[in-house]
């Protein structure tokens, strides 16, 4: 049995896990053993996705499950996307209806997050349907290493995301990662065209901070649209490396790269608040100030820079 959900391609005997661990071959089909199965859930800032231009200052219900299609060795939520851990059974309707009384307290939908939410594939579409009948706004943060047609079935009730791009080669992806690149460019301009889409970038020293790597990263997301946000984020170590974190010296260097390109970028994991500031791209107007994962809206007036007039790129902000 060979599964069709992502580019692994993994070809199950009976009894085998797929890469994910999350699928197995029972009976030549394959059954998906973390439906419903939840890890962690918590009502999160929506900046802490990292979305800065969707519903900025608002909440969401974010919610995960354990397994993950890639084995990244430096990955940040090891212990749910990697290892053995404890769940709880949330049916779809249970988690909508969660997720309607978060409203209450200014949430504005799901986040499918934490671990792969694509390796939770049904589940996630199961919950999003409903969610979006119900007037909740649905977001994806992802590694995007999804095969296409899967999700284009998904997307319709998808209104956010966020991807993270790991790095710019194959080797890379191959080495560190156990996966390949290409495909998530595909993912990532499909997601540009149907979804609102921010895009994430950990720098790690000495393995994908090369300069005329940024170079290429960036390029390929002007490509897409130059107003994408480009989140750079700070290597700490964790899981299955243990380099020196990310000197800020190379994340303000690839801020600069960025910003050539680019409208909207962002500093992640340093104490300079600055780089966290939405700013008017034409006249350096804040938009959105920010400490840690809490927004602050300013210069803005019916969803245009209160200093030049342009119409702010951020959804949910208008008149």
């Amino acid at each position: 049995m060979v599964c069709a959900l992502c580019p692994q391609s993994c070809a199950l005997l009976e009894g085998e896990r797929g890469k994910c661990r999350a699928r197995v071959a029972r009976g030549k089909k394959l059954y998906l053993e973390n439906y419903g199965q939840v890890t962690a859930l918590a009502l999160d800032p929506i900046e802490k996705k990292p979305l800065y231009h969707f519903y900025p200052g608002s909440g969401i219900l974010s919610v995960g499950t354990f397994g993950c299609n890639l084995a990244c060795r430096f990955c940040q939520n090891w212990e749910i996307a990697q290892a053995e851990t404890s769940t709880e059974y949330i049916q779809p309707e249970e988690l909508v209806a969660l997720a309607e009384r978060a409203r209450e307290r200014g949430s504005i939908g799901l986040a499918f997050t934490y671990s792969e939410p694509l390796v939770w594939y049904e589940y996630v579409l199961d919950s999003a349907r409903l969610a979006k009948k119900a007037g909740l706004k649905n977001v994806l943060v992802t590694n995007g290493f999804i095969n296409p047609a899967p999700l284009k079935e998904l997307l319709p009730y998808i209104d956010g995301a966020n991807l993270d791009l790991k790095g710019w080669t194959d080797a890379f992806y191959r080495e560190y990662c156990g996966g390949r690149v290409r495909p998530v460019l595909e993912i990532a301009r499909l997601l540009a065209e149907k979804v609102h889409l921010e895009i994430t970038n950990l720098i790690i020293p000495g393995v994908n901070d090369d300069e005329a790597e940024i170079r290429k990263l960036v390029g390929f997301v002007a490509d897409l649209n130059q107003r994408i946000p480009l989140h750079f984020s700070r290597y700490f170590p964790n899981y299955q490396m243990d380099l020196p974190p990310t000197p800020v010296s190379t994340l303000q260097k690839a801020y600069q790269i960025a910003k050539e390109r680019l409208a909207y970028v962002y500093l992640g994991n340093v104490a300079d608040q600055r780089y966290s500031y939405t700013v008017c791209p034409d006249c350096g107007e804040v938009w959105v100030e920010r400490n840690g994962f809490s927004a602050k809206l300013r210069g803005l007036q019916a969803g245009h820079c209160q200093g030049c007039g342009r119409e702010a790129d951020l959804e949910g902000v208008g008149a």
